[in-house]
């Protein structure tokens, strides 16, 4: 391969092919509309003047363009973390509030060093469901203040942008659908005078670039320990929001991405964020599904163009995006909400193929989710759940069944199935210790002992064979229960 050939292999989509330019600078342009009422928002949430919020959302998206693991994925001040670190703002100052970030940030750059996002692996899919689901419940009970108490022209304008994102893609795909709507409801109501509650009514935008500087704390040991609870709790629901809106992503678009990097990025995006003042934050489900979703963007373009852009009609077109509906932003989100719930997962033909126990864990994650507005929560509650499923399942598929062999005077008992802590309790009451003759041999040809809780059964099923004078083989056993069981076998108890 020539050298140009390999130059042009490197070169991202958008700078070669037009049509990807045009699909990723509408998108980001969409998503940089969306962000704007979504981080003052959050800002008012966290107790801060709304430009802190749209600051944050700027640098962070920025950032994570060059720095993140997932291309496409939009990363912005976003709810979660606003709810974390409010109380730090309220109690200890603004100083204190942007040191956490930093110190967040830079918590987050070590777990994802040493490879929390493989913790991934272990989320089921029905809390993965539950994840989506309650998101977008989420999503839409952020709405509701909005058509509550307003000017009946609101309704109507929301009914008409919905209308036009599910009709105008039929006419053409070229412009994103939201933005069209946007920019149709707008026109709309300045024309028309229509008075209707504007991005502008949420807070003044503000009317110049962030400026970097260090956070204003004194540089001590209780102001470490003071943010510390922050800082984990932050970096914590940080990770876990963008790993899940990445795992996400990857399944929409069929792509792979690297979590660690994602990880790693997050951290790097917030370090960079609080030093220019901002709240800090993470991936953003709602915006993340415009862009991929609704807009159809696939790369880096469109993540760093909806920073790009946030700033750009902020402090350039600041009168102008003031003059935007609320009811325009509120369809585009609605419509959001219709396009990532998971219908299929609530369809009555597929409530009664699932087993009980996946509706369980998906209904205990969305529950959770929305009563707490905490996605941590319910991805952790939604885990554990499913991990108690998952044991009470498999505690019943460890089987004992004796074969006597009266010639040889001995009694063959073969086990099958894992035995771990929650098969095994069960284990030493499926034996004939007063009938069995002298000799029992237990094969484990068909098990896997797991857990120190297996190899104390078995130790006791031995004991308990001993006291009455009659001997235990244990045979059969496969190479890593061999060395669990050789390790831990009479290790367990006091006596020896």
């Amino acid at each position: 391969m020539s050298p140009a050939a390999r130059l042009r292999g490197l070169r991202p989509d958008w700078l070669s092919d037009p049509k990807v330019w045009r699909t990723e600078a509408l998108a980001g342009l969409v998503v940089g509309l969306a962000l704007i009422p979504e981080a003052i928002s959050f800002s008012i949430i966290a107790g801060v003047d709304p430009a802190i919020g749209l600051f944050a959302s700027f640098t962070m998206a920025v950032t994570i363009s060059v720095v993140g693991g997932r291309r496409a994925m939009i990363s912005a001040a976003t709810g979660a973390v606003a709810l974390v670190i409010a109380p730090l703002n309220r109690e200890h100052g603004f100083g204190y509030l942007v040191a956490a970030v930093i110190l967040a940030g830079v918590f987050q750059i070590v777990l994802g060093a040493v490879g929390v996002a493989k913790l991934m692996r272990f989320v089921p899919r029905s809390v993965m469901v539950g994840f989506v689901n309650s998101l977008a419940i989420l999503i839409f009970m952020a709405q509701v203040p909005e058509m509550h108490d307003v000017p009946w022209p609101v309704y109507p304008l929301i009914i008409g942008g919905l209308a036009l994102m599910v009709f105008f893609p039929k006419i053409t795909t070229v412009i994103p659908a939201p933005l069209v709507s946007i920019i149709v409801l707008t026109v709309i109501t300045v024309a028309a005078g229509i008075a209707v509650p504007t991005v502008g009514d949420k807070g003044e935008l503000p009317s110049s670039l962030p400026v970097p500087g260090l956070p204003d704390v004194p540089f001590t040991m209780d102001t470490l320990t003071t943010v510390a609870p922050y800082v984990l709790a932050m970096a914590l629901v940080g990770l876990m929001e963008s790993l899940m809106t990445a795992k996400l992503v990857d399944d929409i678009t069929d792509t792979r991405s690297s979590k660690k990097r994602e990880s790693i990025g997050q951290g790097i995006a917030n370090i960079v964020t609080g030093f220019f003042g901002g709240m800090g934050g993470c991936a953003m489900i709602g915006q993340t599904m415009i862009n991929v979703k609704v807009s159809g963007a696939r790369t880096r373009l469109s993540t760093f163009l909806a920073g790009a852009f946030l700033m750009v009609l902020c402090i350039v077109f600041g009168p102008v995006v003031s003059d935007i509906p609320m009811a325009a932003l509120v369809a585009v989100m609605v419509m959001v909400c219709f396009a990532t719930f998971d219908w299929h997962s609530i369809a009555p033909k597929t409530l009664k193929r699932m087993p009980a126990g996946e509706i369980t864990v998906m209904v205990v994650t969305v529950a959770c989710v929305v009563a707490t507005h905490n996605l941590a929560v319910g991805v952790v509650a939604g885990s554990i759940t499913a991990m108690a499923v998952f044991a009470k399942r498999v505690a019943h598929h460890a089987e004992v069944t004796a074969l006597p062999d009266r010639q040889d005077g001995k009694v063959t008992y073969s086990i099958t199935g894992a035995l771990f802590f929650a098969s095994a309790n069960e284990l030493v009451g499926r034996f004939d210790y007063a009938g069995d003759p002298d000799k029992v041999v237990i094969d484990m040809s068909a098990a896997h002992v797991w857990d120190a809780s297996s190899v104390a059964a078995l130790d006791a099923i031995g004991a308990k064979y001993a006291q009455r004078g009659k001997t235990v083989e244990i045979i059969g056993l496969n190479g890593p229960s061999a060395r669990i069981h050789e390790t831990l076998s009479g290790e367990l108890t006091g006596s020896h």
